[in-house]
């Protein structure tokens, strides 16, 4: 059997580059959130989203990198955080959760690189059916500047690529922020029937 690929950017972690209150305050996470951090690499961003979701609420982080998710396992039993679980699985092929599971999904620089393997069009449709009706989806991303740091201008997406690739499948943009001098935020929801 030969070794699982490596996915792009697998290793790096962009948390040290942003603006992590603004980035915070923007998610609101509440206590009992139910969080999906895809593409969650070693866990910078999961286990800051577990620690503000605390106790009642629970992140799975999600990746197709397997040495990247046993780090997540170890940091979060060297920190004591009980309600992270770890899922392997390759977003573009499927995301192992039941319907309406989600509050909110954090994909945290990483839409980029699953669109340099597929089109977007199962993993943003698989995000649409484990969010809950209301549900969030907050897409960080590197601006479309020539970097380092990040990715090739070539395959940066702006916030209006990132808006125009959601609505389609049923989002709603709500905010796009600037999180730092590198990166944006955009957050978008999905209706909630129930609400008026």
């Amino acid at each position: 059997m030969g070794e699982a690929r490596k996915p792009h950017g697998a290793g790096r972690s962009t948390f040290d580059l942003i603006d992590a209150g603004r980035l915070f305050e923007a998610l609101d996470v509440r206590p009992s959130t139910v969080i999906l951090d895809l593409g969650a690499g070693m866990g910078d961003y999961t286990i800051r989203l577990a620690e503000a979701t605390g106790p009642g609420g629970r992140v799975f982080a999600l990746d197709a990198w397997e040495e990247g998710l046993e780090r997540v396992r170890e940091r979060a039993s060297l920190t004591r955080l009980g309600n992270i679980e770890t899922l392997l699985a390759d977003a573009n092929e499927g995301i192992p959760l039941e319907d309406g599971t989600i509050d909110l999904c954090l994909v945290a620089t990483v839409l980029h690189d699953l669109l340099r393997d597929a089109t977007g069009e199962t993993v943003l449709s698989e995000i649409f059916r484990v969010l809950k009706p209301g549900g969030k989806l907050a897409v960080l991303e590197f601006k479309k500047i020539e970097g380092p740091p990040g990715p090739p201008l070539t395959i940066r997406i702006s916030e209006k690529d990132v808006e125009d690739l959601l609505a389609p499948f049923g989002f709603h943009t709500d905010s796009a922020l600037d999180v730092g001098e590198y990166h944006y935020l955009l957050i978008a929801s999905i209706p909630d029937p129930g609400r008026k």
